[in-house]
């Protein structure tokens, strides 16, 4: 792989502030094909895009989404849905009835849309666009699948905005490969000593970052952000869509 790729894929960052030039439909098409020839289970390219341009629609994501300035500035808003829908209908030309309720296909389309989107990345950020993903599309879930038509079989995964950069955040340190790299069995026992410098490595990180510095490091801030259930409205939610997770 040449070393070009290996520091594109290393210098990703999220970007909340673009500049105002519109991408050209040609380019965003180009971007999206590519991304289509992401990895995918069986060939079942469960995903979906939708691209808002409605001003009122992309005011009213933005308040859904808990806010979130950069849908209202971004030259571009996508919203990547998990979708069963296309292979129910698929399968109706097939003469077969697809079966979406259990958790293996719900895990499928999870995965598959998540592996479309970050080829997405990838491509974006080859033609130099930034890009932030918008997890606070489930916060409200009910409401955005209404706001969009989704059907049964299909729900929002998360959003994302794309444009050119109008500002060069630090690209944060990632955990050593020797914290996620385990060889023949899983080896818990290296943690303590693997988080321990990471806390150190991160709180530099924060501390001197140029915007939003923090006195905080990895281990500190998972522990708030994971302390208390998120989004436990997601089961139910799933299940209304027709994913049963049996």
């Amino acid at each position: 792989m040449p070393d070009n790729i290996l520091e594109l894929l290393k210098s990703h960052v999220s970007i909340r502030k673009y500049k105002k030039d519109p991408i050209p439909d040609e380019k965003l098409e180009e971007m999206l094909h590519a991304a289509q020839h992401a990895a995918t289970s069986n060939f079942v390219q469960a995903y979906s895009v939708i691209k808002v341009t409605d001003p009122e629609k992309i005011n009213k994501l933005a308040v859904l989404s808990n806010n979130e300035p950069q849908i209202l500035s971004a030259p571009v808003v996508l919203l990547f849905c998990a979708d069963m829908k296309r292979l129910e209908a698929a399968g109706k030309k097939a003469g077969v009835n697809i079966n979406v309720e259990h958790l293996e296909t719900f895990i499928v389309t999870t995965v598959d849309t998540a592996l479309f989107a970050q080829n997405f990345v990838i491509a974006a950020e080859a033609h130099g666009y930034g890009i932030c993903y918008i997890g606070g599309v489930r916060n409200k879930p009910e409401e955005i699948s209404e706001l969009f038509g989704l059907p049964d079989k299909v729900f929002p995964l998360f959003g994302m905005t794309v444009g050119i950069p109008d500002e060069s955040p630090q690209v944060k340190p990632r955990i050593p490969v020797q914290g996620i790299l385990h060889e023949n069995s899983y080896d818990e026992e290296k943690y303590d000593a693997i988080l321990e410098e990471y806390s150190k490595v991160t709180e530099e990180y924060y501390r001197k970052r140029l915007t939003n510095k923090k006195d905080t490091n990895w281990p500190k801030s998972m522990g708030e952000f994971l302390k208390e259930p998120r989004r436990p409205h997601m089961r139910d939610f799933i299940t209304s869509k027709g994913f049963l997770l049996k």
